[in-house]
C-alpha cells in the first residue's frame, strides 16, 4: 500500500505514525518544530487520512505498510515515533525489523491489551465510530451540522474539534468522512487488544536500540506497573512524563513534547 506522507526539514530521518482518528495534518505544527532538526516524515496509516483504504486494518498490516514506506523512501534507518495506535504500529514493526530502527519514540500507550477498559470510557471508541458512521451527510451543509449532530453522543467539544478534521468537502460539496469508518469499527476490538505483552518472546527482548516512552501526567494508558513488562520487552526502555497533559500530550504541551523527542532523538541524553 502507498502510504500518503508529509515531509519536512533536514537531518536524521524521523518518521511520525498517528493514532486512531488521527492524521498527518494533525502533526504538522509539531514537525515544524522539529524541522530544523530532523527530516521529518508525517505518514498517514491505512484507512486514515489520505492514505488508501482497505478491508484490513491489523497491526501485521501497518507494519508492513511501513516497511514499504521506508524502502519507497529509501531509509535504511530511522528514529519511529508512535501515538496510541500508532506507537502500538511502530512496537509491532519494532518486534520484526530491528535494523531499520535506529531509536524507537512510544507516545502514550503501553504493549498491553486496552479491549477490556476502553468501553468504560465515556465516550468510548465504540460510541464514538458509531456515531460518526451514523451521521446523514444528506441532511449536512456546514461542519457546524456535523458537531451538533455528533455533539448528543460526544459531549465534549475538544473531541468533536478534534473528530471534524476528518470532514473531507467533495467537488459537488458534499461532506464524507476520510476515514474507513465500517473497517475501523469492525476491527476495534484488535485495534484495543493488538500488540500486548503476549506478542513478545521474554527470552528474546528487543535490545538492540533506545526505547522512550512518553506519557501524559493525567492519562491512563501507562501506569507506573506497566514499566514492569515494558522493559521485559524493552530493556533500555525510559520513560518520561509531561505534566499537565493527557493523552494528546504532543497537542497539550507541545514545547515539552518536542523538546523530549529532539533530545531523545538526536542522541542528547547519552543513551
Amino acid at each position: 500500500m502507498e502510504l500518503f506522507y508529509r515531509k519536512s526539514g533536514s537531518g536524521k530521518p524521523l518518521v511520525i505514525l498517528h493514532g486512531l482518528y488521527g492524521s498527518s495534518d494533525n502533526w504538522m505544527s509539531i514537525a515544524r518544530k522539529l524541522a530544523g532538526n530532523f527530516e521529518v516524515y508525517l505518514v498517514d496509516l491505512r484507512n486514515h487520512g489520505k492514505s488508501p483504504h482497505d478491508d484490513r486494518h491489523d497491526y501485521e498490516s501497518m507494519r508492513d505498510d511501513l516497511l514499504d514506506f521506508m524502502d519507497q523512501e529509501q531509509l535504511e534507518t530511522a528514529v519511529i515515533a508512535g501515538h496510541s495506535m500508532g506507537g502500538k504500529a511502530a512496537m509491532c514493526f519494532a518486534r520484526h525489523h530491528v535494523a531499520r530502527i535506529e531509536r524507537l519514540i512510544i507516545v502514550d500507550i503501553a504493549p498491553k491489551s486496552y479491549k477490556s477498559t476502553y468501553r468504560g470510557q465515556s465516550p468510548n471508541h465504540f460510541d464514538i465510530l458509531k456515531a460518526m458512521q451514523d451521521i446523514d451527510f444528506s441532511d449536512v451543509s456546514s461542519r457546524r451540522d456535523v458537531d451538533r449532530l455528533l455533539a448528543p453522543t460526544i459531549k465534549q467539544p475538544r473531541i468533536r474539534a478534534f473528530l471534524l478534521k476528518n470532514l473531507e468537502k467533495g467537488d459537488d460539496n458534499k461532506y464524507s468522512w476520510s476515514l474507513n469508518l465500517g473497517v475501523l469499527l469492525r476491527e476495534l476490538d484488535n485495534i484495543m487488544d493488538g500488540i500486548n505483552e503476549k506478542c513478545f518472546d521474554p527470552e528474546s527482548p528487543v535490545n538492540e536500540f533506545p526505547v522512550l516512552f512518553i506519557r501524559g501526567e493525567n492519562s491512563p494508558y501507562i501506569l507506573d506497573e506497566d514499566m514492569n513488562f515494558i522493559r521485559k520487552i524493552f530493556p533500555l526502555a525510559t520513560l518520561e512524563t509531561i505534566p499537565d497533559a493527557g493523552h494528546w500530550l504532543h497537542a497539550e504541551q507541545p514545547e515539552a513534547f518536542t523538546g523530549l523527542v529532539r533530545k531523545f532523538a538526536s542522541g542528547a541524553n547519552g543513551g
